[in-house]
C-alpha cells in the first residue's frame, strides 16, 4: 500500500514548530546565562565590598596601633631622658673631692631600707668613693644601716627636735603637693644640709639627695622597667645589728611591729585579726611589741596587751628608736609586722619575717623585689600573710596557730 504524500502546509507547520522550540530553548539558555552573570556579579560586588570593608577596619586598627606605639615610644624616650639626666647629674655630684652629704632621708623607712641604702651602696661602688668622703644624715639612730658604707653619720635629732621635724615634714608635704616622697629638694632639705656643713666644718659639700633615687626608680616602681634595671643600680647585703643598749628581753621571743598603712588600714576587721594573731602568738612564745608612741610620721601604732606581751615603748626615744628596734629584731626568733618599714629590714638581719597585709594593691612590685633580694643575700625567710582572707572564710586568725 502506498502512503499519501505530506502536504506543503504541514511541512511548513512542522518546521515552524521546530524553530519555535529552538527559539524558546535559546531564549531560556540566554536568560539562564544572564541570570548567572547577574548573580555572580552580585556575589563579586558583595565580596569586593566586604574585602574593602575589612581593609578599612584593618587600616583603622593599624593606625590606632601605630598612634599608640608612637605615644609609648615618646614615653620611653622621656623616661630614658630622665634617667640619663639623673645619672649625668649623679656623676657630676660625686666628681671632685668635696665631702658628700648622703641624704637627708625624710621619707618612709621602708623605701630607705629596701631601696635607698642599696642605691647608696651601689653609688659608692660604681664611682669608687672612699668611705671617709661620705657623711650620712640619719634619723632615729639608723646609722648602723649604712655601717658598711661609711662610719660618718650625723643624727638628724641632734640638729632639730622631734616637733620641729614633724612640723617640717608637714610643711614639706604641702610644698610637694601631698607626698612625703622626695622627688625634689625642699627648703627643709636645704636647711638640714646647711646645718650638717656647720656640724662637720665644711665650707662646701656635694649632696647625694634622695631625689636621685625617686626620679631614677619612678618608672620601675610603676612597672615600666624590668628587674634588671634595679639589679644594675643597687647592691644588697646582710646588715649588722647596732651595738646599743636594749631593755630587758625574754630569752626567746617574737618581735612584733604593727602600724596603720594603706596595706593595713585601721578597720574593725583588721584590728580583730591583728588582735587574734598577736594573742595567739603570745600563747606560744613571749611577744615583744615595738610600738613607739612617737608621732614622727603619719602612721599610728597598733598596740595590744595580754599575758606574755611586752612593750618597749618606754625605752624608745626619738634619737635612737630605730637603732634600738633594729637591735631587738636582730635578737628575735622571728619578726611579725606590717608589710613595709621594719618588715623589709628584718630579713636583712637574718631574721625570719612574716609581713602582714590586708590590701596588696601598692605592694606587688615591692614584694617581688623583697623575695628576690632576700634569697640572693641569704637573708631571713620572707613570708607575706594576707589577713583579708580571714573574714572572707569566716576564720579567726588564731585558727592558724
Amino acid at each position: 500500500m502506498t502512503s499519501e504524500p505530506v502536504s506543503g502546509w504541514a511541512a511548513v507547520d512542522a518546521r515552524a514548530r521546530t524553530a519555535k522550540r529552538a527559539v524558546f530553548a535559546e531564549t531560556r539558555r540566554r536568560f539562564k546565562l544572564l541570570r548567572e552573570k547577574i548573580r555572580n556579579g552580585g556575589v563579586a560586588l558583595v565580596n569586593i565590598s566586604a574585602k574593602q570593608l575589612r581593609r578599612v577596619v584593618w587600616l583603622r586598627a593599624r593606625l590606632h596601633k601605630q598612634v599608640h606605639e608612637i605615644g609609648e615610644a615618646k614615653k620611653r624616650v622621656n623616661t630614658y631622658r630622665t634617667e640619663w639626666r639623673v645619672e649625668r647629674d649623679l656623676a657630676r655630684v660625686v666628681a671632685g673631692s668635696d665631702p658628700i652629704v648622703v641624704g637627708p632621708w625624710l621619707s618612709e623607712v621602708g623605701y630607705e631600707v629596701l631601696y635607698w641604702v642599696p642605691f647608696v651602696r651601689w653609688v659608692q661602688s660604681q664611682y669608687e668613693l672612699p668611705a671617709d668622703r661620705l657623711v650620712v644624715v640619719t634619723r632615729g639612730g639608723a646609722a648602723s644601716w649604712y655601717s658598711d658604707i661609711t662610719s660618718n653619720a650625723v643624727e638628724l635629732f641632734d640638729l632639730m627636735s622631734p616637733d620641729e621635724y614633724a612640723a617640717g615634714n608637714a610643711q614639706r608635704r604641702v610644698e610637694d603637693r601631698g607626698t612625703l616622697k622626695q622627688f625634689g629638694v625642699s627648703s627643709m632639705d636645704q636647711r638640714i644640709v646647711a646645718d650638717v656643713e656647720r656640724r662637720i666644718g665644711a665650707a662646701r659639700t656635694r649632696v647625694l639627695h634622695p631625689s636621685f633615687l625617686y626620679q631614677l626608680f619612678h618608672q620601675f616602681w610603676l612597672g615600666h622597667r624590668p628587674p634588671s634595671f634595679l639589679e644594675k643600680r643597687t647592691r644588697y647585703c646582710r646588715m649588722a645589728a647596732p651595738d646599743v643598749a636594749v631593755p630587758p628581753l625574754p630569752a626567746e621571743f617574737v618581735a612584733v611591729k604593727f602600724y596603720t598603712a594603706a596595706s593595713l588600714p585601721p578597720t574593725d576587721s583588721v584590728r580583730r585579726a591583728l588582735q587574734s594573731l598577736v594573742v595567739g602568738l603570745a600563747e606560744r612564745t613571749p611577744v615583744v611589741m615595738l610600738d613607739t608612741g612617737l608621732a614622727l610620721d603619719d602612721h599610728e601604732d597598733y598596740s595590744f596587751a595580754a599575758s606574755r606581751i611586752y612593750s618597749v615603748r618606754d625605752a624608745l626615744q626619738p634619737r635612737d628608736n630605730l637603732a634600738v628596734q633594729t637591735a631587738i629584731i636582730s635578737r628575735a626568733s622571728s619578726f611579725v609586722g606590717t608589710c613595709g618599714a621594719l618588715a623589709w629590714l628584718a630579713p636583712m638581719l637574718g631574721v625570719d619575717t612574716t609581713a602582714v597585709l590586708a590590701d596588696a594593691r601598692f605592694l606587688h612590685g615591692h614584694l617581688q623585689v623583697a623575695r628576690r633580694v632576700y634569697q640572693l643575700m641569704g637573708g631571713g625567710r620572707f613570708s607575706p600573710l594576707d589577713i583579708s582572707a580571714f573574714d572572707q572564710l569566716g576564720l579567726s586568725a588564731r585558727f592558724i596557730h
